[in-house]
């Protein structure tokens, strides 16, 4: 091979990249990262896909918060996201305050001991001809996650998941 064809081969290898990243890596518009709370600890943080949402979602609260999370544009079978997350205690109405520190330490330490860390990858809905706004995580009992897509919002007749907002605590989860 001389150098003119090492040349042109290495354009059209170029070429060929580009269009197989546009067509293979090319994402969505850039959209909110938002939660749905279905149960009753507070979800203290998440991220999807390293993505993180900026807000506390409360016990039954939708929540999050957060901008430039982006899909790829074209959904592909058995697609899933990351969902890293931590749960913990809602309301500390039993706050001892500072005056006795002792006492203080030994509520945060109960306090802290209740946050619970968990990642979970959760798969995607097909959202193929769909216009999509980000992605909104449904977080409900036994640290299952449902995901989607839609612009539409929680509660709207045509919205994807129609799971309650308030949902019993089941006395014991799956293992």
């Amino acid at each position: 091979m001389n150098a003119d064809t090492r040349g042109f081969a290495g354009v059209v290898g170029a070429a060929v990249a580009c269009v197989l990243s546009a067509f293979f890596c090319k994402t969505a518009q850039a959209g909110a990262l938002y939660g749905i709370n279905h149960t009753h600890w507070a979800i203290n943080r998440f991220s999807v896909d390293g993505q993180p949402a900026y807000d506390v979602v409360g016990p039954y609260q939708r929540g999050g918060g957060g901008w430039g999370y982006s899909p790829p544009a074209r959904w592909v079978p058995g697609m899933t996201v990351r969902v890293d997350w931590e749960t913990g205690v809602a309301y500390a109405d039993d706050n001892p305050g500072f005056a006795d520190w002792p006492k203080y330490l030994e509520w945060k330490k109960w306090l802290d001991a209740q946050k619970r860390h968990l990642s979970k990858l959760v798969p995607v809905p097909n959202y193929t001809g769909q216009k999509v706004c980000g992605l909104t995580v449904h977080f409900l009992p036994c640290d299952e996650l449902q995901v989607t897509t839609s612009c539409l919002a929680y509660g709207s007749s045509d919205y994807p998941i129609k799971t309650a907002l308030h949902l019993p605590e089941p006395t014991s989860c799956p293992q």
